[in-house]
């Protein structure tokens, strides 16, 4: 297995209002030259989290820091009036929440970003504070400044 530093949360930046699921992503992806869908997990309006790309391939979600990350999208991340915002039902929120405690269990160490967090990335994605929703969830303790 690789080494895994960093979970990666991504959105999908369609709107909320459409049901669109891994399969969906995946050939979407393929249409851009993938290979498969790029993350490792989506999870869906109503909280059902799908899995992608296999744990043990490098995504292709986050350019220039796929080697060590694992890929979530969230569906949605558009408003209604075509802009990034923060789309997600309580259904996602809990469901990330259940991954990401899932996935430090086996990664203790790992880091916890939004796309936008990583550097070099010029975009609004997952268009809320990962760091600090972790925090406010439990999912990490806070850091001391």
């Amino acid at each position: 297995m690789r080494r895994i530093d960093h979970l990666a949360v991504h959105c999908s930046a369609t709107q909320a209002s459409k049901p669109f699921r891994a399969a969906d992503i995946d050939r979407w992806h393929k249409e851009r030259g993938f290979d498969c869908i790029g993350y490792h997990y989506v999870i869906g309006l109503d909280g059902v989290v799908e899995t992608g790309r296999p744990l043990e391939r490098k995504g292709a979600h986050v350019s220039g820091h796929n080697v060590h990350t694992v890929g979530i999208c969230l569906i949605g991340g558009i408003g209604t009036d075509g802009k990034p915002a923060a789309t997600y039902s309580e259904a996602q929120y809990d469901a990330l929440q259940t991954l990401l405690l899932q996935l430090r269990t086996r990664w203790p160490a790992a880091g916890i970003r939004g796309h936008r967090d990583f550097p070099r990335v010029a975009k609004a994605c997952p268009c809320f504070d990962v760091p600090a929703w972790c925090v406010q969830r439990g999912i990490v303790p806070a850091v001391a400044r």
